[in-house]
């Protein structure tokens, strides 16, 4: 009978040290990548929700012959279903509303809403502040 020695199964400490070397590696590479990936597209979706806003209010003005009072003036006629959440700021509050004593069109009668911006006090990928989009 030969006894013979049984191997250790397991990986060593230096391929562990290799492994996790790489998963580090990788690791910073794609953060970084996966954070702008996800500023562009709250930035798309702002972008989206500024228009179908804008989009209301120039529909709402114009059916009703004045500018709408406030955001929810457009809910209650049905021009909205919901107020958007500002991808920002994540709230539905936050939106700053732009309003004007000038009348858009010769039918106006009342004066009111006449654009909205983000809350957001960040800048953009473009360099531009969110609030002056």
């Amino acid at each position: 009978m030969s006894i013979g020695r049984k191997q250790d199964a397991g990986f060593t400490l230096v391929e562990l040290m290799i492994v996790m070397a790489i998963i580090g590696v990788l690791a910073v590479v794609a953060v970084p990548s996966y954070i702008s990936a996800l500023k562009h597209a709250r930035e798309a979706v702002l972008k989206e929700d500024l228009h179908v806003l804008r989009e209301a209010i120039d529909s709402y003005t114009m059916d009703k012959q004045k500018a709408p009072q406030t955001l929810d003036d457009l809910i209650q006629d049905g021009y909205l279903k919901v107020i958007p959440e500002d991808p920002m700021t994540r709230t539905t509050t936050s939106w700053v509303t732009d309003t004007s004593d000038a009348m858009h069109s010769l039918d106006q009668t009342e004066p009111g809403i006449d654009d909205v911006h983000s809350g957001s006090t960040e800048t953009g990928s473009d360099g531009q502040s969110y609030s002056g989009w």
